[in-house]
Formats: structure tokens, sequence, C-alpha cells
């Protein structure tokens, strides 16, 4: 379902749910979603919460994917990227591999598509619940982060243009960083990896960064654009909802937060929330 843009920036839209994982304990989480327009005049920010059943197993997907110059990549986003990874052939079975080949190829089917039209890009911050298994797959300045042991852990790192690995390959690859109010990709860009942004593709790539967790040691995992990172820390993110067990009420929560703090941008969260002892039982 297509999300709506708010008319009212104080307007916010949310939701959630429960389901459940197999695997060698059926393992309950409930997640809930938040996003808001905000100060900007348009809305670019989209989001993806789907439960899929693939090769009899059920698997989880979420996303926030932050918009660049237009929402169209973003949106495109939220309609092809789970659905590509979930069919991969290997996606059970070689679940890494299957998350890099899907990104890169839906962002070279975007750039087919969009060939022609005014260039954009996107973000994408995503996590996938398969078994007891979390991998979040992150290009670009949306960011993953999990409560873990009561503490703040990142599970991604912010793809920006001052980044010294990403510099480096910049600069391999025949570019350049320059500064321009932020340092900037061709003195154009902020981020260093995005999907579309065919003018740039040379170096502003979508290869994901990935890293995996097992679920039995996560208590909850913020996914949220640059509009609430920009103005809340990792730690005081977590501090702020690890005592809001709804996980709707939670994103919103942190949204607001957001948005009270200064944020400029969209702001959309995504908070998905582990019972353990549901699975222990």
């Amino acid at each position: 379902m297509m999300m709506l843009q708010p008319r009212d920036p104080n307007a916010l839209f949310s939701g959630g749910g429960i389901s459940f994982l197999s695997g060698n304990k059926n393992r309950r989480f409930s997640y809930g979603y938040s996003s808001l327009k905000g100060k900007r005049s348009s809305m670019e920010d989209f989001y993806e919460t789907r439960i899929s059943e693939v090769n009899g197993q059920m698997v989880a997907f979420f996303g926030v994917f932050d918009g660049h110059g237009g929402s169209r990549t973003a949106e495109y986003l939220k309609s092809h990227l789970f659905r590509n990874l979930s069919s991969h052939p290997e996606f059970i079975n070689n679940t890494k591999s299957a998350i890099v080949e899907s990104f890169k190829q839906t962002d070279a089917d975007y750039l087919k598509e969009a060939s022609g039209q005014k260039d954009s890009g996107s973000t994408a911050s995503t996590a996938v619940l398969l078994g007891n298994r979390l991998l979040v797959a992150n290009v670009g300045d949306s960011r993953v982060v999990a409560c873990i042991s009561g503490s703040a852990v990142p599970l991604s790192i912010d793809h920006k243009p001052d980044r010294t690995d990403e510099r480096e390959r910049i600069e391999q690859a025949g570019g350049f960083v320059i500064w321009a109010g932020t340092w900037r990709v061709g003195g154009v860009l902020a981020v260093s990896r995005a999907f579309g942004n065919k003018v740039l593709k040379a170096y502003v790539v979508a290869d994901p960064e990935i890293q995996e967790e097992e679920i039995d040691g996560v208590e909850f995992l913020i996914i949220a654009s640059d509009g609430l990172w920009n103005v809340v820390s990792n730690e005081d993110a977590v501090a702020l909802v690890q005592g809001v067990k709804d996980a709707e009420a939670a994103s919103s929560k942190l949204v607001r937060e957001a948005y009270s703090c200064g944020s400029a941008d969209n702001i959309t969260c995504v908070i998905v929330r582990f019972d353990h002892s549901f699975a222990s039982l």
C-alpha cells in the first residue's frame, strides 16, 4: 500500500503488528512504524514492513528508504527491493549473497526504468529476520541500532563521503569529495552510497554493508532515517523507548522527540521488539 503524504507537518502516520517466525523455536515479535513530513515541503521518506513465507519459512522484512532529489527512488525501493530479495533463488541458503545481488539488481533495474527522468536517489536501511538470524543491510545514512543487554549497539555505519574508507574508494574510482556546506561527492551528494543517482553512479554505489546477529541477544531494533539520527544519539534513542513495550507507541515517541529537537528533515522510524519470554516457553 502506498504511503500517503501528510498535509499537516504535525500529522503522524503510524501503525504496527504482531507476528511469528518459524525456526528452532516459534518466536514472537511486534513492530511499529511512524513517519512525519516535518519541516520539509515534501515527503521523500518511505518505509516497508512485510511478513512473507519463503520456501516454507516465515520471514520478516523491514526497511526505511530516505529519498533525495525527489521521492521516486525511495518509492521504487518500497515496492521492489524486498520482493526481489525474497524471490532470489539463494535467499534461504546463502542469504548474504542474495542480499548483495538483490540490492545491485534492484539498483540496475531502477536506473533502467528511470532513464531520461530527473536524477534522484535513496538510502536503504533494512533488517531481515530469518529463523534466529537478524541480517541488517545498509546503503546510505539511514541507520539501524539495536538494544542489546540494555545498551545501544549500531548495526550499520553511515555511508558519508568523509569516511576514510569511503573517500578512498571514491577517489580510486576517479571521483572526488569536497566541502560544500558539508562533505559531498562531486560537490553534490552528502551520502557516499545510494540507489539511483545515475550521474554519480561510478562513485555512489548501492553495494550494501551487512551485519548479522542472533535474534536471541536483541531486545529491540530501531530503523530510522537521518531525520531522527541528526538530532537524537543512538544512546538517547534506545533510552527513550526502552521502557515502552508497544512498538508503535515507541516509534511515535522517537519521531516526536526528533521533531521537538529541531529536526529539519522528514522523520521515519520502524521499531521491532522481540518477545524472548514467549520463545522460551
